[in-house]
């Protein structure tokens, strides 16, 4: 079941990880950024809604008191992430961005340490130390001009990354008492809710204006949402928290190779090496040996 459970979350990571190709074309078509960000969110859960009432209407059910997760995952984690993000990109540069953005794993290993009693182990350790470091080298960190960054732009990053990883925290608590699918459904209809009023949906009407926006829209729904979510979703289920997140780091080496293969984009040496340290990162963390349990480093070391 974990291999299954692996290969669930690099499925999402490589899902994700062709976002770009569907956002340029977005961009083509004139939408904003947040106005992408609710295509994602509206499209996911309107085919989500349809699918579960057409196959099984059981998964719709949830309890109020349970609503907290799924503001959690679709308005503190996927709206705020989102939100932060595009600061960060604003205030400083995309490859700062996307560093700061995959502080997420290390956040994710605090909060799965504290709250659900993972263990911290070094070889998680050294998983992130190379994630980290493959994200600096896959983004071109070291290509960058200036040393002056805004401090709004850092902590916006850093928000990022926070919100980003509270996916993984929120969605393990739901993930208890509800099915992958109906966590994922419930996630994109409060992230849909909480998009309302920063996005400015009139706007979107006059852009729908051809098949090739509708087909750009649906695939970046389906696709690069969707799909991914649910498999993320499913990997969550099976895996350590600390462990899924590190393993979605895969993101942004998958990103690299599209932009070189789709997008004809140049590729440095440093790129392939961040690609190269990444997977060795993935590899890592889901060595399952024994030794492991023997290298748990207690909280108050």
């Amino acid at each position: 079941m974990k291999r299954i459970a692996y290969f669930s979350v690099m499925c999402a990571a490589i899902l994700w990880g062709i976002l770009g190709i569907f956002i340029k074309k977005l961009y083509g078509f004139g939408f904003n950024p947040f106005q992408i960000v609710a295509i994602r969110a509206v499209g996911a859960f309107a085919m989500l809604f349809l699918y579960v009432t057409a196959t099984d209407r059981k998964l719709l059910r949830i309890q109020l008191k349970d609503v907290i997760y799924f503001i959690g995952t679709g308005i503190i984690s996927f709206v705020f992430f989102n939100w932060c993000y595009f600061m960060a990109i604003h205030y400083t540069t995309l490859s700062i961005a996307s560093i700061l953005l995959y502080t997420a794993p290390a956040f994710v290993i605090v909060f799965s340490t504290l709250l659900f009693k993972e263990r911290l182990t070094s070889r998680k350790i050294l998983s992130f130390v190379l994630t980290f470091a493959g994200c600096i080298l896959v983004t071109g960190f070291f290509q960058q001009t200036g040393n002056s960054l805004p401090m709004i732009g850092i902590l916006a990053g850093l928000g990022a990354g926070l919100g980003y990883a509270l996916y993984s925290i929120f969605g393990r608590y739901a993930l208890k008492k509800y099915d992958s699918m109906t966590v994922t459904l419930y996630t994109f209809l409060f992230a849909s809710l909480g998009l309302i009023p920063i996005t400015d949906f009139q706007g979107m009407y006059p852009l729908f204006s051809g098949v090739d926006v509708l087909f750009y829209s649906i695939c970046l729904s389906l696709f690069s949402t969707v799909l991914p979510f649910i498999f993320y979703t499913k990997g969550l289920n099976q895996l350590e928290t600390s462990r899924a997140s590190i393993i979605a780091t895969l993101e942004p080496a998958v990103a690299t190779m599209v932009s070189i293969v789709v997008f004809q984009e140049h590729i440095t040496s440093s790129r392939m090496m961040g690609i190269v340290l990444v997977l060795a990162a993935i590899i890592v963390v889901n060595e399952n040996v024994s030794v492991e349990e023997k290298e748990h480093i207690p909280l108050n070391e």
